[in-house]
């Protein structure tokens, strides 16, 4: 129940965006994450859990932003008594071109009363970092690099301006590099728009992900639009190293 995390003060992650923020890489489960009662979930059911990695047949899926938040309590930056709560708000295969992601949109709607729901949990709860992997379903459905930088800087100054953190950090990432090579075309709009996005706005820096692997890659199984589990950890890394050069 939501009433059981009242007493708990949080510093809120949003992770929002489609697949490679849902977290669709695999890997061995030889080394499972290993859970933390200081980083929990806060779910699109609008429950709140401890987070874990989820479990496909013997395969384990990755999440970056567990990596992030690891890094975040290793560096310090958790104070004594408070906990990470990660905001879950990504899906798969969606984007701004097919209505998922629009002011007006149901992926927006629900992201915005989720992080609702997290700060009136707690007037001492706060937004720390909004971490964004989104635009394969822009490439795919042709957008132009206008359009794309339109939809996202909106998207970002919205977030922004409805909870009064005009300063909040964003982090974007490139898409796996296997994918867009395979698909240069559509994609150089789009990487180019979510770099010009990350260039304009205050607080924010684009991640690169050239060497990071594909789940084709890693475990040859064809999916080279995923990065793999190892990527995934990897671009958590990356992303809180981004985080942590903008609040320094």
């Amino acid at each position: 129940m939501l009433r059981d995390f009242c007493k708990e003060e949080f510093d809120i992650v949003i992770q929002a965006g489609q697949s490679n923020s849902e977290g669709y890489g695999l890997g061995a489960a030889t080394s499972p994450y290993v859970q933390s009662t200081e980083i929990l979930y806060l779910t699109n059911d609008f429950t709140i859990s401890v987070a874990q990695e989820a479990v496909s047949g013997n395969e384990i899926m990755g999440n970056f932003s567990l990596a992030f938040c690891t890094k975040y309590i290793e560096s310090g930056m958790l104070q004594c008594g408070r906990k990470l709560l990660i905001i879950r708000a990504a899906i798969g295969g969606t984007g701004f071109l097919d209505h998922r992601w629009g002011m007006n949109d149901d992926l927006y709607l629900r992201m915005i009363e989720m992080i609702k729901t997290a700060l009136e949990l707690n007037t001492k709860n706060k937004l720390v970092a909004f971490l964004w992997h989104q635009g394969e379903t822009e490439a795919i459905l042709n957008a132009n690099k206008q359009e794309h930088f339109n939809n996202l800087s909106m998207f970002v100054n919205s977030v922004r301006s409805i909870f009064n953190c005009e300063n909040l950090p964003f982090i974007a990432g490139d898409f796996v590099s296997q994918w867009k090579n395979d698909n240069m075309e559509i994609c150089v709009p789009v990487v180019a728009a979510i770099k010009e996005v990350c260039a304009s706005i205050s607080h924010a820096q684009f991640v690169e992900t050239n060497e990071l692997q594909s789940n084709d890659q890693k475990i040859h199984n064809q999916d080279s639009i995923h990065f793999c589990r190892e990527a995934l950890n990897q671009l958590g890394i990356k992303y809180f190293n981004s985080f942590y050069d903008i609040t320094k």
